[in-house]
């Protein structure tokens, strides 16, 4: 019997994460989530199991609400950078999750790395 997409892809975000679980242990997360209107990002310590900053399209004062391009992906990659230095965060590791890693994914991590973050 065939898969469906939605188990497709959490497959894929499975498999994704636990191959950089082995390599990365005990290193912040940048997890990636896109939808067909929003992205969101969030840097997670898995060990103490909190959330240390996040940033999303869905903020009133980023201006981006209902958006998910290039140009809001980048403000939000930017944004989770700053926040990201003011929780004392300099190093994590970037979960892409099931997505592909190019359009708003790869502006995203390119504006995060512009703004400081290294992964």
């Amino acid at each position: 019997m065939a898969l469906s997409k939605r188990e497709l892809f959490q497959k894929r975000r499975q498999r994704v994460r636990n191959k950089l679980r082995k390599v990365n242990a005990g290193r912040v997360r940048l997890s990636v989530h896109r939808s067909n209107k929003n992205i969101s990002v969030q840097l997670i310590d898995d060990v103490a199991g909190t959330t240390l900053a996040s940033a999303s399209t869905l903020e009133k004062d980023l201006g981006f609400v209902g958006k998910n391009n290039l140009e809001a992906s980048a403000k939000v990659g930017s944004v989770i950078a700053e926040r990201a230095k003011a929780a004392g965060v300099q190093e994590c590791y970037f979960d892409r999750g099931g997505f592909l890693f190019h359009g708003g994914v790869k502006a995203l991590a390119d504006a995060a790395r512009e703004g400081g973050l290294k992964f």
